[in-house]
């Protein structure tokens, strides 16, 4: 039988890890029809002994998981997510040149197949991250969202084409990103979420406001992904970080 202690020393010691997590707090990006965080200190160290801070927040702040209830009435909340979909092989998809070059970028189905060709084929019950490095514009809103004069903004984001074929050719369990959204910039603007919409409600989940995926190989690591548990949870921050080998650097 497995000595899991010998293995967790083994994660532990032989592994690198990467935070994938910005720490939230208010005035950060955001989804632009959220209200901002507020915060609220309850008790005090200096004055009765111990700190407690009251925070409030939209369930879908910073760094978070969209459960497929987030779209679709009646589908899996937070807490029906299995603890075994929070660790997941880890496909960072690297389009960040992409996406430096055309801030509008979505990857089609043949730049995938092309990912592939270079590294290998994305393996069944994969979190899938899409690598733009506009994460590197946090904390500013007003980067993250690079409206122009019109007011319609301009992010790199996923599209129904690529994301129905993940699903359906790849079997995927999850994607994540590092933008406020889905769905690219201007889509969004126009008042439509096709892509996260077409994306839960295939049962599927995704994390939001991914940072340093930079740092992470495109094969090869895992990602450790989870959340608090409320009752029918529609949607909360999250931690994710990723685990390596040592030797990749």
């Amino acid at each position: 039988m497995t000595n899991l202690w010998d293995l967790a020393a083994t994660l532990r010691n032989n592994h690198r890890y990467v935070d994938l997590t910005h720490s939230f707090h208010a005035g950060q990006p955001r989804f632009h029809l959220l209200p901002d965080e507020e915060r609220k200190t309850l008790f005090t160290v200096e004055e009765h002994g111990f700190a407690i801070t009251q925070y409030s927040f939209v369930g879908q702040w910073g760094t978070h998981v969209d459960p497929p209830v987030h779209f679709v009435a009646g589908a899996r909340t937070l807490d029906d997510i299995d603890v075994k979909q929070m660790i997941l092989p880890l496909v960072v998809l690297d389009f960040s040149a992409e996406a430096a070059a055309d801030a509008d970028f979505t990857p089609s189905i043949s730049d995938v197949e092309a990912w592939e060709a270079r590294h290998e084929r994305i393996p069944e019950g994969a979190f899938v991250a899409l690598r733009t490095d506009w994460s590197e514009r946090w904390p500013s809103p007003e980067a993250m969202a690079n409206a122009d004069a019109d007011g319609v903004a301009h992010y790199p984001g996923w599209n129904t084409e690529v994301v129905q074929w993940l699903i359906d050719e790849r079997d995927i369990t999850a994607i994540g990103h590092e933008t406020t959204d889905t769905d690219q910039g201007f889509v969004v603007s126009g008042g439509s979420l096709p892509t996260e919409l077409l994306l839960l409600q295939h049962d599927r989940w995704q994390i939001e406001l991914l940072a340093n995926l930079k740092h992470v190989p495109a094969t090869g690591a895992l990602i450790v992904a989870t959340w608090p548990k409320p009752l029918e949870g529609t949607g909360f921050p999250a931690r994710a970080f990723a685990v390596l080998p040592a030797d990749n650097e």
